[in-house]
């Protein structure tokens, strides 16, 4: 799997958003003053986010955006899903035809790791990862999953 640099960014927005979630709309150029992503990805991003009902936008003065769900409804397999990520490690993006129109012979392999891969994605949601950047226990956690056999994902 390669996550490139949409899905990164588009989690650590989310988390900077999440981080202020509660205290009215957060602006991207907020945002993109702190994470130090071009104010115009963050604009495409957002629109993706938005439009899988992710964040909600608020015009006007003061306006920004605002998370559209609870910090505990929303995984990392949710954002990285509504930027069109791909989370595929088969060379044939699943579809079994990278040999001669047939499956490889790690086919398997790669698409098991595809579910292992979407499963711990879907298992972090932001409120996890908002309490581990206040060095909260599921940092802890992540460690946990990681020695007993959670998927890992090189940064």
């Amino acid at each position: 799997m390669r996550l490139t640099t949409k899905g990164r960014f588009a989690v650590t927005a989310m988390i900077d958003l999440a981080m202020r979630h509660g205290e009215g709309p957060v602006t991207l150029a907020g945002i993109s003053d702190r994470q130090r992503i071009s104010l115009s990805y963050l604009e495409q991003l957002f629109g993706k986010l938005r439009r899988y009902g992710l964040v909600e936008s608020v015009r006007g003065p003061g306006g920004g955006y605002c998370l559209a769900r609870e910090l505990a409804g929303i995984s990392v397999a949710d954002i990285i899903q509504a930027v069109d990520e791909p989370i595929d490690a088969t060379k044939c993006g699943g579809l079994g035809n990278c040999h001669d129109d047939l499956p490889c012979m790690t086919h398997e392999l790669w698409t098991n790791l595809n579910v292992k891969i979407f499963d711990y994605l879907q298992s972090v949601s932001l409120a996890h990862l908002v309490a581990s950047q206040h060095g909260g226990k599921h940092s802890a956690h992540l460690d946990h999953r990681f020695k007993h056999g959670g998927a890992a994902i090189s940064a």
